[in-house]
């Protein structure tokens, strides 16, 4: 199997066309032309299953053409889309903003799609999408540091009990690097599919890792690798996987990090002091 992650900035581009005739005017510019290029090298990969991060659904952007809709028919995937923003924020009722979001597709059997919403920060989304021999997680955090880790305790909640294999996929944002994740980590007991911690961002000199594919035990790794492309701001990750037979214990069960909790403090005096 392969997964293939990708933020894809709703195809809006990167460089110097990108921020004329004023910085990050690119974001309001027909993105048709590069969504093409888009979805050659997204086939050129032929993955079994796609996170797409930054999706324009419709707006005036891509032309009114969904983005991940296009890509899922060139590929002959079916698609999962969803906005980004939960139901009570302002951006759900502005135009361009109510169309962006985030999808998955896939060439296997959907067995359920479910969609969360984190209690806090702007960008909020978490898709579940149940496959037959496993559960994919497709997340984008908040840029603001304290909003990431709130994030996180409610991202460690939706999986505590999930009884497959899973894939915790997305752009984590974590600016002040990977151990903003330790607790996360160990408290799940997901790895790291990037075992050499190659970075993502930016995609023509990449030196930070943002986009993350973590994984349970269950999930043995057979080839990752980030094309070093430049039609976003993101590079992609690649991921060739192989699910053993054995079946899932709860994350609860999850070995410690020396020296801290496998459980999230609650909400209140302990949790900023603790990070979330």
């Amino acid at each position: 199997m392969r997964f293939l992650l990708y933020n894809i900035r709703y195809a809006a581009g990167i460089g110097r066309q990108f921020h004329l005739p004023v910085p990050y005017s690119g974001y309001f510019k027909h993105t048709n032309g590069n969504l093409k290029k888009i979805v050659e090298f997204i086939k050129s990969m032929n993955p079994d299953i796609i996170g797409l991060i930054e999706v324009d659904s419709g707006s005036f952007r891509s032309e009114k053409n969904n983005q991940a809709q296009a890509i899922a028919w060139a590929l002959q995937h079916q698609h999962v889309f969803q906005t980004k923003y939960s139901t009570s924020s302002m951006a759900r009722k502005m135009p361009l903003l109510n169309k962006q979001g985030n999808a998955v597709l896939t060439n296997q059997e959907i067995v359920a799609q479910r969609f969360h919403y984190f209690q806090n920060g702007v960008k909020r989304l978490v898709i579940e999408l149940e496959l037959e021999n496993c559960t994919i997680f497709l997340v984008h955090l908040s840029i603001k540091f304290r909003h990431r880790q709130y994030q996180l305790q409610d991202l460690y909640g939706m999986l505590k009990n999930i009884k497959k294999p899973v894939i915790v996929a997305g752009d984590f944002n974590v600016l002040r690097g990977t151990r903003e994740l330790e607790l996360f980590l160990a408290a799940t007991g997901l790895h790291n599919a990037n075992r050499n911690g190659e970075p993502s961002h930016p995609s023509r000199a990449p030196r930070r890792q943002l986009d993350y594919i973590f994984h349970s035990p269950e999930i043995h790794i057979t080839g990752f690798q980030i094309p070093q492309i430049t039609l976003s701001d993101h590079t992609p990750l690649i991921c060739d996987f192989e699910i053993s037979k054995s079946s899932r214990d709860p994350l609860l069960r999850a070995p410690r990090l020396p020296g801290a909790t496998t459980s999230y403090p609650r909400v209140g005096g302990s949790h900023e002091k603790n990070g979330f």
